[in-house]
């Protein structure tokens, strides 16, 4: 069974800069598509960027293009999200996802396995 385990996640001031690591076990890392998604206090949880199994293909959200880096080391089966220029909004548990498939996934139910998530907090 696929395990993945997000960490880099913790308080930082507005403006400032955090980098998560989702890493991947129990599976074959280099044939999922990975994907990160966020859930604020009381709203839904909403995609943030997209990677392809090499990444060969990126997507981030309106809310993350220009600030958000998402990228992966198939040797150490780990994906990350860079994040810059961070703002209140932006927190919110940061989830990692694997979706066995040759195209990326933008919603919940395309994906196999999930991580417990990492606590991101922005302080003004």
């Amino acid at each position: 069974q696929g395990q993945l385990v997000e960490s880099g996640g913790g308080l930082v001031q507005a403006g400032g800069s955090l980098r998560l690591s989702c890493a991947a076990s129990g599976l074959t890392f280099s044939t999922y598509a990975m994907g990160w998604f966020r859930q604020a206090p009381g709203k839904e949880r909403e995609n943030v960027a997209a990677i392809g199994r090499t990444s060969d293909y990126t997507y981030y959200t309106a809310s993350g293009k220009g600030r958000f880096t998402i990228s992966r080391d198939n040797a150490k089966n780990t994906v990350y999200l860079q994040m810059n220029n961070l703002k209140f909004e932006d927190t919110a548990v940061y989830y990692c996802a694997a979706r066995k498939a040759s195209s990326i996934g933008y919603y919940i139910s395309g994906y196999d396995y999930w991580g417990q998530g990492t606590q991101v907090t922005v302080s003004s």
